[in-house]
């Protein structure tokens, strides 16, 4: 419900029946007010009257209403102080203020002096279309935006007049005693030239040279008083004006960035799958937009970023630099985590910084069914890794990655995939593309201390390599080329109930992302992980896989 009251003309919420509606009220209880000054034959003023309660009656349910959704829309508070908050905000006392009190005559007896001030505050109730108005909202973005240079210009302002009125009580006060007998004379009698001199305080002016000359510059700051906060109010209006252009603009490619990351056929695999990159130029053709457009949309944009694709390939074949957009998802602090209640977990602690990583882990999991943890926030430089944790402070987001994968990892039989990338940017390329580790130092290829149930997972490795060796041409190795034996490895730190089964894998760039048979290379992998680690008869069936859509599901 509280959609319904999203104040935004430009949404189909209920086609905006009721945000034209309340306006129309509000127009409507404008009127009454107005015609109820005039001197009317008694039928009309009864009908007023009947308008008058109907739109009590209505602004009673609906500002109650408001204040009912308000935990809505601050669901970071309990419900009691997000009713208060939505109370106490601007538009909330509004609300309140030209609603509720027209009761208080029916409930509590009080002189018609009161009765005529309750009624008058049914005339805020015109300010409750500004909620609905640009202007009003470029207005206040204005003065919120410019609050300090008004306040430092009043500021300077006041203290100037004040040292002058000081000056004025020392010129004046031989001449008129009477009337500059003190200092508060000469500084009311400053003060009320800016304000129209509402209490005649103006009418015993300056008659010394000295006290006219300063009457003179009090008549300057005078104009300066308006001049200079209209001034200030201009520019902070004209640059709202931008501003909100620049929101404008920017929503609009938002939506094209968007759009450029719909679902494509992956013919190897027969799958829809989320394009891994879009590179500038693929963005400027097909969206219109410049390079500038898009940094700075993805730079604000979150489940967006930035990559070099150069970095995927090993510096040694000389790459180009190409720079790229990447789209992720994201629902964690950390990142993604999708649990699809299987004993099986990929895991991806370095998506952040792999560029084009993210694509490979998830469509590996997405194929075969298992759960998906994926790590997409943190700094690039300096790196620290959710793989090998470094000590000190742990990284933001640590925390809740912990517990995630302690969750999915207590399950039952619970394996776990981490996968990592090999073969590009300063890393050589080897004469393997698929790399796993199980816990041991470089070199050494038999199982290591990660895994506890190991003949199943030689099997799998027995089933798996020389599948993706005769299918694309992919070799594989255990424990050939990285090391997996430090202590500080993310898998050893965990708090688990039972011992873990934890595969290590190091896949190539070239396999992961280059290969035009990196969808059906994972889904090999995922196939082979269910018929042989999980005793399923293979990947599971999944409609959604076969659908065009937009970005990742």
């Amino acid at each position: 419900m509280a959609l319904v009251f999203d104040d935004n003309l430009k949404t189909r919420k209920w086609k905006n029946v009721v945000d034209y509606t309340i306006i129309g009220v509000i127009l409507l209880s404008t009127v009454e007010i107005f015609l109820c000054t005039f001197n009317i034959t008694p039928q009309w003023r009864t009908a007023l009257y009947w308008v008058d309660v109907f739109t009590l009656v209505f602004f009673t349910i609906e500002v109650s209403l408001r204040i009912w959704v308000a935990p809505e829309l601050y669901p970071e508070l309990s419900a009691s102080k997000a009713r208060l908050r939505y109370i106490l905000s601007t538009q909330g006392l509004i609300d309140v203020v030209s609603t509720y009190p027209y009761y208080l005559q029916w409930l509590l007896p009080m002189p018609i002096s009161w009765i005529k001030v309750l009624r008058l505050s049914r005339t805020l109730r015109i300010f409750r279309v500004s909620r609905y108005m640009k202007s009003w909202r470029l207005l206040v973005s204005a003065v919120r935006e410019k609050r300090r240079e008004l306040l430092i210009s009043m500021q300077f302002l006041i203290v100037v007049t004040f040292i002058l009125s000081i000056i004025l009580y020392f010129c004046e006060h031989e001449a008129q005693p009477e009337a500059y007998c003190d200092g508060f004379s000469s500084v009311a009698w400053s003060f009320a030239q800016y304000i129209g001199d509402p209490g005649g305080f103006g009418d015993t002016p300056p008659i010394t040279p000295f006290g006219k000359a300063i009457a003179c510059i009090v008549g300057l700051l005078g104009i300066a008083i308006v001049a200079v906060p209209a001034g200030i109010l201009g520019a902070g209006f004209t640059e709202a004006i931008e501003k909100e252009s620049n929101r404008e603009q920017l929503a609009e490619n938002r939506e094209k960035l968007r759009l450029s990351f719909q679902t494509v056929l992956d013919r190897p695999s027969g799958i829809q799958v989320v394009p891994p990159y879009r590179t500038l130029a693929h963005i400027q053709s097909r969206q219109c937009m410049t390079a500038d457009d898009i940094i700075e949309t993805v730079n604000v944009t979150p489940g967006y970023r930035l990559v070099n694709l150069s970095a995927t390939i090993p510096i040694d074949k000389n790459p180009l630099d190409n720079l790229a957009v990447e789209h992720f998802a994201f629902n964690r602090p950390y990142g993604m985590l999708i649990d699809r209640n299987s004993p099986f977990t990929i895991i991806a602690p370095a998506s952040f910084v792999d560029d084009c990583t993210v694509f490979f882990g998830y469509y590996l999991a997405r194929i075969g069914g298992f759960n998906f943890v994926s790590r997409e926030f943190g700094k690039k430089a300096p790196y620290r890794s959710f793989y090998i944790v470094p000590a000190g402070e742990p990284e933001e987001g640590f925390e809740e990655y912990q517990k995630d994968l302690e969750m999915l990892l207590a399950r039952p039989g619970a394996w776990s995939l981490t996968y990592m990338i090999a073969s590009g940017a300063n890393e050589p390329e080897y004469p393997t593309q698929v790399h796993f580790g199980t816990g041991n130092p470089k070199g050494v290829t038999t199982t290591g201390d990660l895994i506890t149930d190991k003949p199943r997972f030689e099997e799998f490795v027995a089933d798996v390599a020389p599948t993706l060796e005769e299918k694309f041409g992919v070799k594989s190795d255990t424990g050939k080329y990285h090391a997996s034996h430090s202590p500080r490895i993310n898998l050893r730190l965990l708090h688990r109930v039972q011992p873990g089964n934890d595969i290590l894998m190091r896949i190539a760039w070239s396999a992961a992302l280059w290969d035009t048979n990196r969808v059906a290379i994972a889904q090999t992998l995922a196939d082979a992980i269910n018929r042989k680690i999980l005793g399923l008869p293979g990947n599971p069936d999944d409609p959604s896989l076969k659908t065009k859509v937009i970005g990742y599901v």
